[in-house]
């Protein structure tokens, strides 16, 4: 498989509930310091104990001062494209830059419909995030944006404010359909977590986003790759996804890099996620880190 070449970065994924909001703003504080890239907030508005993702990403950003946000993923179903996009440009706006824009065409029908929005078949979903991103694209660039199609009724939008940098969109996405929208209009694609797309699975994924890119006129390498990795960094019994020593994750890790093609790990702890954190920071990222520069030193 192609290793694309991009810097490895690394997230962790933050707990969105209500309930643990004192741990989640001090991980935040102690992903800042360790060094992370991203903090990652998913978005499931239905929840009845979640925060929402954007207010709580705003909360967030005010407490921190140099890591980036990303949306893992934002809802375009509840969100359209157009408001989606004001939201962004402004928190990239308010924070000086430290946005991703992760979306996905909604994880949940009946949750979208019970919430009030529309519950749209997969083909049609698929057509309107395609035509959701490139709505994003042109109002994060700021001017006018219309679009009327049979999913999309933007009779002009002014769009703005600019954003001091281009925001990147990236694009959660698991079925052929909606990679190949991936490779023809994202700037990334975010792999849903390891348990639900097993490593074994990738290479599919990825040859599905290039072929869409090459197709579009596009360097399949322009799309970053980001993969949700849940999991236990030492003993924990009965753990789910990625469990083992330091040694195992870096080791594992790198392989996922260099042989699957991914350039981007946001970490899930499945337990004492202060602890893991910790474990993460301080062994398993410069780990990583130092092993893929060697591993590309060799090619």
């Amino acid at each position: 498989m192609t290793d694309y070449g991009h810097p490895i970065s690394f997230g962790l994924s933050l707990d969105p509930s209500a309930g643990r909001l004192a741990e989640t703003r001090r991980l935040a504080g102690l992903a800042e310091g360790g060094g992370l890239d991203y903090l990652a907030v998913q978005d499931h508005p239905y929840q009845p104990d979640y925060l929402d993702t954007w207010t709580m990403i705003s909360h967030l950003s005010a407490d921190t001062d140099r890591i980036a946000f990303f949306t893992d993923v934002a809802d375009l179903q509840l969100r359209p494209p157009t408001m989606l996009a004001k939201a962004a440009a402004s928190l990239s706006v308010l924070t000086g830059g430290r946005l991703v824009l992760g979306v996905g065409g909604g994880a949940s029908a009946d949750a979208i419909a019970a919430m009030g929005g529309v519950r749209r078949p997969g083909p049609e979903m698929v057509a309107y995030t395609a035509e959701s991103l490139q709505v994003m694209r042109r109002a994060l660039a700021g001017g006018g944006v219309r679009l009327n199609s049979e999913q999309h009724h933007i009779e002009g939008y002014a769009a703005g404010p600019v954003p001091p940098a281009p925001v990147p969109i990236w694009l959660g996405s698991q079925k052929a359909r909606m990679l190949e929208v991936t490779g023809r209009h994202s700037d990334g694609w975010i792999s849903p977590l390891n348990i639900y797309v097993p490593p074994a699975q990738v290479p599919s994924r990825q040859r599905i986003i290039d072929k869409a890119a090459r197709e579009a006129g596009r360097d399949p390498a322009a799309v970053r790759r980001v993969y949700n990795v849940i999991g236990a960094i030492g003993s924990h019994r009965g753990g789910t996804g990625l469990v083992g020593d330091p040694r195992t994750w870096i080791d594992t890790l790198t392989t996922w890099a260099v042989d699957l093609g991914f350039d981007t790990f946001v970490f899930w702890p499945v337990t004492a996620a202060e602890a893991q954190l910790k474990l993460f920071v301080d062994q398993v990222v410069p780990g990583v880190r130092e092993q893929v520069r060697q591993r590309r030193e060799q090619r």
